[in-house]
């Protein structure tokens, strides 16, 4: 099968267009090694590996990393579970009320960040529920459910029923066919929703704002 390459003035537009977004985060990195303190002189002036000892020899720092780890880690895998579970249940079957439920899903993606963080506070405040770990978990996990979601319901869209439908017919039950011929092709779609919803919860800071309480994540503790 062919396929047309890409104009040359497509191509130039794309690399000029991530050298654009990604040139000033290399200048960031490269501020990191600077041998100057107060003053940010481009160049830098010298190459040290100072300040990254200074970082991570500072207790709140290593707590703001490990609480970030531990809160992204756990809301991705919530994620990766509710997601591929609502996927699951609303790719083939149409039933009454079933785009008011894929709007639900959708909402936290597409509302800005302050109104599902204020929305978050108030609930928990009716509900009598604490500021901490347990409600900044739960706030990322509702839009982190969102990325696992649209990845793993479009990988079933191109999944091919009757590769199921053969499988059972030869006899595998429902934890074989799941295991052996859903599983493989859902893996891609898994892997890429669980490394955006373990980025996106990583560095969120908006929704933490209104989540943490008296908690310090690393966004936070940057700020």
């Amino acid at each position: 099968m062919h396929s047309e390459k890409a104009s040359l003035g497509l191509r130039i537009a794309a690399w000029g267009g991530l050298v654009f977004l990604h040139f000033p985060i290399l200048i960031i990195f490269l501020y990191a090694f600077n041998t100057e303190d107060a003053a940010f002189s481009f160049p830098p002036k010298g190459f040290t590996l100072k300040w990254i000892g200074v970082a991570f020899s500072r207790p709140d720092v290593l707590e703001a990393i490990k609480l970030s780890l531990q809160i992204a880690s756990i809301a991705t895998l919530i994620a990766m579970v509710l997601g591929t579970l609502a996927s699951a249940a609303l790719y083939r079957r149409d039933f009454f009320g079933k785009q008011g439920i894929s709007l639900m899903l959708i909402l936290p993606i597409a509302l800005p960040g302050i109104i599902t963080g204020i929305a978050l506070l108030a609930t928990f405040k009716t509900l009598g529920i604490e500021p901490g770990m347990f409600t900044i978990i739960v706030g990322h996990a509702t839009f982190c459910v969102v990325i696992v979601y649209n990845n793993v319901i479009a990988r079933l869209r191109r999944t091919s029923h009757s590769l199921i439908e053969a499988s059972m017919d030869l006899g595998a039950d429902g934890w074989q066919t799941f295991r052996y011929i859903i599983l493989p092709n859902l893996g891609s779609a898994l892997l890429a929703g669980g490394m955006l919803a373990f980025a996106l919860s990583f560095d969120e800071i908006i929704v933490t704002t209104f989540t943490a309480g008296h908690e310090r994540t690393l966004p936070l503790w940057l700020v």
